[in-house]
């Protein structure tokens, strides 16, 4: 009898456990099921979507945004970066005369129309491209800046293993397809967040615009309309860039800035351009709807006092180069937790002004925000009879 009510225990412990196997297994797929449904809502359309904060570059939304892709004319704000760079670095300036090379006026697609040996302005090529997306003003620039169109495309390549994309490789620097060239909505958000930052005021003045004129004092007059609808239907919308290829449907990189929140965001391989703007509005009104932007330390904070044993004065205090902002969902109030402090010149002077260092924020939430770091004051290296005094007074201690 004891073996009999032995056996039956353990049989019923086994259905026990096997129910409870059983359950673990049902209920693990309807978690999976019901993630993926909640990150289609937004971007239901889209085979990709990115959105994210401009200032720290936090991640608010994220479908496939590392799935590799084809970015049709985005592509050309990695253009833009190194344009934008030049005209900053001295190489370039804004009345250059750029001459159309036969290859620069062979170019399909969106185009301005530019005649082989034509000449025309770095600002009107700059227009031309920021606003009509034009390819063929897009070539002439890149050998304008390369030399050729192949290392113009070279270093574009360059620009995204310093920008640390992994997910980038560009053949041409128009968009138009080839097999090759290739991105992820996560990269071209980082490349936008790159090209607002070295383009500026400059930059948005021009992809905020809606209609503009190129050869305006000549008989070959010709109007541009933006490609990006948004900047009329979105309040706050100033660009950025929009792309289409039959092989990589409808995207668009779109920055949007109310308050002192700025948002960018990325919709790639939508099937139309309606419902790529439509889904770009859902993502920034979520955005801007649970998210909003707090000052920490607003720019020339004193972050630390440094002690600064070989130098005159010998302490100084290291200040922020730039407001320290974050990132928060509405209704929470993070807090900081950690502060690190890395010092980038290691050798005197220190000059006011300059980046000696750079400090790094953590909050309790896990968002993560940097300045650079300077000095309040000058400091200068001790000379020779400094450095006697110096070591005389440590030696009578």
């Amino acid at each position: 009898m004891k073996k009999i009510l032995s056996l039956f225990i353990a049989v019923l412990l086994g259905l026990s456990v096997g129910l409870m196997n059983v359950q673990a297994e049902t209920k693990e797929p309807e978690k999976n099921a019901e993630a993926n449904e909640n990150s289609a809502d937004l971007a239901k359309n889209a085979k990709a979507a990115y959105l994210i904060e401009y200032t720290s570059g936090k991640a608010i939304y994220a479908k496939n945004e590392h799935e590799k892709l084809y970015p049709a004319s985005m592509t050309k704000m990695m253009g833009l970066l190194l344009i934008y760079e030049a005209l900053h670095d001295g190489k370039l300036k804004w009345d250059d005369v750029v001459s159309t090379s036969e290859h620069a006026a062979s170019m399909g697609g969106s185009q301005v129309f530019l005649e082989v040996n034509e000449q025309m302005s770095v600002k009107d090529m700059i227009k031309s491209i920021c606003i009509a997306s034009a390819n063929d003003a897009m070539v002439a620039m890149a050998e304008k800046i390369g030399g050729t169109h192949e290392h113009f495309v070279q270093l574009m390549n360059d620009k995204a293993k310093q920008l640390q994309l992994k997910e980038t490789h560009f053949v041409n620097a128009t968009g138009l397809h080839d097999p090759e060239h290739y991105t992820s909505a996560h990269d071209m958000a980082i490349i936008a967040k790159a090209l607002i930052k070295e383009g500026g005021k400059e930059l948005l003045d021009i992809t905020s615009t809606y209609d503009a004129y190129i050869r305006e004092n000549s008989d070959n007059k010709f109007w541009l309309v933006n490609t990006n609808k948004l900047i009329k239907q979105y309040p706050g919308v100033d660009g950025l860039k929009t792309g289409f290829t039959q092989e990589a449907m409808s995207c668009i990189t779109v920055t949007a800035q109310k308050d002192n929140l700025r948002l960018i965001s990325v919709v790639m391989g939508e099937p139309s351009s309606k419902q790529r703007n439509a889904e770009i509005k859902t993502m920034l009104d979520y955005g801007f709807s649970q998210f909003e932007q707090g000052l920490l330390y607003p720019a020339n904070t004193v972050i630390e006092t440094k002690q600064m044993d070989n130098g005159k004065p010998d302490r100084v205090n290291l200040i922020t180069m730039q407001d320290i902002r974050y990132v928060y969902e509405k209704g929470t109030q993070p807090k900081e937790v950690d502060r690190k402090i890395t010092i980038t010149k290691p050798n005197l002077p220190y000059l006011r002004g300059e980046v000696i260092g750079k400090v790094t924020i953590t909050m309790d939430d896990g968002f993560v925000a940097e300045s650079d770091l300077s000095v309040e004051a000058d400091v200068q290296p001790l000379e020779y009879l400094d450095l006697f005094i110096k070591s005389f007074g440590d030696f009578l201690i």
